[in-house]
């Protein structure tokens, strides 16, 4: 089963050509097997040899794909990377930007986004216990977040004041999307947080 943002929000993507879709599936196939094996033993315990045995590919096949072990997880993000940046560009004429990435998130929310932290699928939920507990996942998606706050920035202005109103709104997010998860991981249903989630998101957004 795959774990991708795209197939909890429905929003599946299929490449097109015989030689580009053998090569996404064989991506989803490495991509795949890692996960399981991570989520079945932890990250640290799981070598690139077990994952290219898993998945029946050889080290170099998957280090083509796959740069970085870490790789392996934090590619599930891409699909998000710059995305308050387009936001914000392509927001309607007259609206504020924190008025736009406010009104993406909340549609996030409605969605159960898994990038939200309001998203009940177990395995989502443990996808995203591997990377809040993995220091090397955890350090990696801060690298993430810096070029998704420079470019964000770039849409917002010049100067400090820019950089700031960036990095304000993705810290938002990210804390929005920790709680959302939190309180999921401790046994809450997504429906019953929903309300929560809202209510958060508005106090939030509305002190930016």
């Amino acid at each position: 089963m795959q774990l991708g943002y795209k197939r909890y929000t429905g929003q599946v993507i299929e490449p097109t050509g015989l030689r580009a879709r053998k090569k996404a599936r064989t991506h989803d196939a490495i991509a795949d097997a890692a996960i399981s094996l991570f989520l079945a033993h932890g990250f640290d315990r799981v070598s690139i040899n077990d994952i290219a045995a898993a998945a029946e590919v050889s080290k170099p096949t998957l280090f083509r794909y796959f740069p970085t072990k870490e790789d392996l997880v934090l590619h599930r993000f891409a699909d998000h990377n710059g995305e308050a940046a387009r936001v914000v560009r392509d927001r309607e004429p007259g609206v504020p930007p924190v008025t736009a990435l406010h009104r993406h998130f909340r549609a996030g929310l409605d969605r159960h986004e898994p990038v939200t932290g309001l998203n009940d699928h177990p395995q989502v939920v443990a996808f995203h216990r591997l990377v809040f507990t993995t220091p090397s996942l955890a350090g990696r998606l801060t690298q993430y977040m810096l070029e998704d706050e420079d470019a964000l920035a770039g849409t917002l202005g010049t100067g400090i004041e820019a950089r700031l109103r960036a990095a304000q709104v993705l810290a938002v997010q990210r804390v929005l999307a920790r709680t959302n998860w939190q309180k999921i991981a401790d046994g809450r249903s997504a429906l019953d947080v929903h309300p929560e989630a809202v209510a958060d998101a508005d106090q939030a957004f509305a002190q930016l």
